[in-house]
């Protein structure tokens, strides 16, 4: 079992990894158009809190984490050149960059959420104001 786990912390690691090299790949110039934005989605997708099937849905909320995250890596990885990639995974394996990058996905998140939240907040006052 601990073998088990500790695979599973490892594949982890990796996706993280990866991600974070398909964010810098995304931004090289080197990178065609399609990659990018296909990597931009893949990226998105994998930070945003707003999932394909929600998880609390049982056994298929976190089928989408589990198969479309890293379908959609494994795509934007074989679009991506190779020289890119690596330079990308040579940034992404900086502890300073790790950080940075880790900052940038926390406003990102953040911002989506409070973006929610306005929505649902301005779609409650109109109903409000409706009835009245």
């Amino acid at each position: 079992m601990l073998h088990i786990l500790e695979q599973l912390k490892q594949k982890t690691k990796h996706l993280k990894r990866e991600t974070t090299a398909l964010y810098f790949a995304y931004r090289d110039p080197r990178t065609p158009w399609h990659a990018r934005a296909f990597s931009a989605l893949v990226v998105a997708y994998m930070l945003s809190p707003i999932d394909l099937i929600p998880d609390f849905i049982p056994i298929l909320g976190y089928l989408d984490d589990l198969v479309l995250v890293p379908l959609g890596i494994s795509l934007a990885l074989k679009m991506i050149p190779r020289d890119v990639m690596a330079d990308a995974r040579k940034i992404a394996d900086s502890p300073i960059q790790n950080k940075a990058i880790g900052l940038v996905f926390i406003v990102m998140i953040v911002c989506v959420w409070v973006l929610v939240l306005f929505v649902i907040i301005l779609s409650i006052y109109k109903i409000i104001n409706y009835k009245n």
